[in-house]
């Protein structure tokens, strides 16, 4: 075993097995009417609405920016959504056309989405988030170093880059699409924690498989174990294949049932997602109606 940075804990080996039982559980609960309702509305305000295009304009996040102001204007008492997440250069725009709205900007950060650049670099890119403006910064982990096994330098890293970030809070992207196995996610998770992570995210949304269950299941845990262990609070965000209305909603069973009631808001959880909006929508208009209404009325956005 390769020396770990010293205050990250040595996790027992997860027992894969056991974490894809207890993921088919949580996807057998049934949702009454009620509980569903507000499932719905407590999953859409913990959503991240994202654009991380290279084709992404100017006028592509102003009308991001809109739509998350305006969701649905017909139906009754839907919630806004928790952030919009952008590249660092549109992160002035976001801000100006958010206005007060109490939707926070996050900016990626960090060569993002490969890590693959010096340090001097991504500290830049950090500090070019913050000063424009952002609350947040999503960073992502040099895959490459953890997969070596230098730990300590992903440890350094994170630590270097939580502490540009100044006020605003750190999101640490694991990418766990190229972790390979279950104990590596955990091992990272672990890794981004003791670094000063305020959250930990599972993907860029750019690698196959990015959000999974069982993954974040693996993180969750982490989080309890932290926690128990410190009485410290780390937030937690699966991002990409959330699509739907209902994967959500077993999320959200999951997260329950691991961390409790004080993680179920979106100081501490969020979905990185756009589409799941339109579907939650959708979802809520189908609640609230008695039928589901055209797609048409929804930005594709």
């Amino acid at each position: 075993m390769l020396p770990l940075p010293p205050n990250v804990h040595h996790a027992s080996p997860i027992d894969q097995v056991g974490v894809e039982e207890r993921v088919a559980r949580f996807n057998t609960r049934s949702i009454k009417k009620e509980s569903k309702m507000q499932g719905l509305k407590m999953a859409l305000n913990m959503i991240d609405l994202t654009t991380l295009e290279g084709k992404d304009t100017v006028g592509k996040v102003q009308q991001l920016c809109y739509k998350a102001q305006h969701l649905a204007d017909h139906l009754l008492d839907v919630p806004k959504v928790a952030a919009i997440c952008v590249y660092p250069n549109h992160v002035k725009t976001a801000k100006k056309h958010l206005g007060n709205s109490g939707i926070k900007v996050a900016s990626v950060a960090t060569a993002f989405p490969s890590g693959n650049s010096n340090r001097r670099i991504k500290l830049l890119d950090t500090k070019m988030a913050v000063d424009h403006g952002a609350d947040e910064v999503d960073m992502v982990i040099s895959r490459g170093e953890f997969l070596q096994g230098n730990y300590n330098f992903v440890y350094d890293e994170i630590a270097a880059i939580k502490e540009a970030c100044g006020m605003a809070r750190l999101k640490v992207i694991l990418e766990t699409g190229e972790l390979s196995t279950l104990d590596h996610v955990r091992l990272a998770s672990d890794i981004a924690i003791a670094a000063g992570a305020d959250f930990i995210k599972t993907s860029t949304g750019k690698i196959q498989p990015a959000a999974t269950m069982p993954v974040t299941l693996v993180m969750l845990q982490a989080i309890k174990d932290h926690f128990d262990r410190t009485g410290i609070m780390i937030g937690m965000k699966p991002a990409g294949g959330i699509s739907t209305a209902k994967i959500a909603l077993q999320y959200l069973v999951m997260l329950y049932e691991t961390l409790g009631t004080a993680w179920m808001n979106n100081h501490w959880f969020r979905f990185g997602a756009s589409s799941l909006a339109n579907d939650i929508l959708m979802q809520i208009g189908k609640e609230q109606t008695g039928a589901y209404y055209s797609s048409d009325y929804l930005s594709k956005d």
